[in-house]
């Protein structure tokens, strides 16, 4: 697994030094289209503007929006890819299983891809003037939000293998997502929480606006929650890829498009 996660590591960074103002621009974009949002909702309201916490909580949601987007084309769009280039059944032929080669490949694209959004995140905040904490906690509620990204971006991967083209249906996921990732979930109480916290990545989400935009400490109960929710999903997005995975061998459409 190491192995593999280095090999794929290394044609990432190779991708990423050969290419690297496809990076820049995204960055670039990715800040603008968020700072222009911001300008055009202080033009609406005029000097009183003053969203305090609800700012940061803001940006973080859309950070991991970011996150999100890219594992989620990340998987399902390699996918397409590979069908459209011809080289799909010979990930399927490998040593290794199809489910670890994406894995360990949106595995090693994601460590790059943080460091992206580090960058969007020191821009955004200078920008708008926001202020975010960093504690060391924040690491499990963002593995818990990671679980079930890659749980959707498997199940958004099995529709791949069967339909070969997805990419209309990965928008009509993701703007819902960009709306539910914003939505302060964890300031509910009774059943509207309870509902919530049955949505996929909104537990995570929810705890990492209390660390960094509120500066509060882990609630470990939420926690639990938390990861129950993205095992859950990232679970279901394993069995049926693998479900796909059977069913196209059995049509023989694996290396069709």
């Amino acid at each position: 697994m190491l192995k593999l996660f280095f090999a794929e590591f290394r044609c990432s960074w190779i991708e990423f030094r050969r290419y690297p103002i496809e990076s820049i621009s995204q960055i670039i974009i990715t800040s603008a289209i968020f700072y222009g949002l911001f300008l055009g909702a202080g033009y609406i309201v005029g000097s009183n503007l003053e969203l305090g916490d609800r700012l940061d909580s803001i940006i973080i949601g859309y950070a991991l929006w970011i996150l999100v987007n890219f594992v989620m084309t990340n998987i399902a769009g390699k996918i397409q890819y590979e069908a459209q280039t011809g080289t799909l059944e010979q990930l399927f032929l490998s040593s290794y299983s199809a489910v670890k080669v994406f894995l360990m490949r949106g595995l090693a694209y994601l460590t790059l891809e943080i460091l992206k959004i580090i960058v969007v995140l020191l821009i955004i905040t200078t920008l708008t003037g926001s202020s975010l904490y960093f504690p060391p906690v924040l690491v499990l509620p963002f593995i818990s939000v990671l679980l079930g990204a890659y749980g959707l971006a498997f199940i958004i991967g099995s529709l791949a293998l069967i339909l070969k083209r997805v990419q209309q249906l990965i928008p009509l996921l993701l703007f819902p997502l960009l709306f539910l990732l914003n939505v302060p979930t964890e300031t509910w109480a009774g059943k509207p929480l309870f509902f919530a916290q049955l949505i996929p990545m909104t537990p995570g989400a929810g705890l990492l606006r209390d660390l960094m935009a509120r500066g509060e400490t882990l609630n470990l109960v939420t926690l639990s929650i938390a990861f129950v929710n993205g095992t859950i999903y990232f679970a279901v997005g394993l069995l049926l890829f693998r479900f796909a995975e059977k069913e196209a061998k059995r049509k023989g459409i694996l290396s069709g498009y």
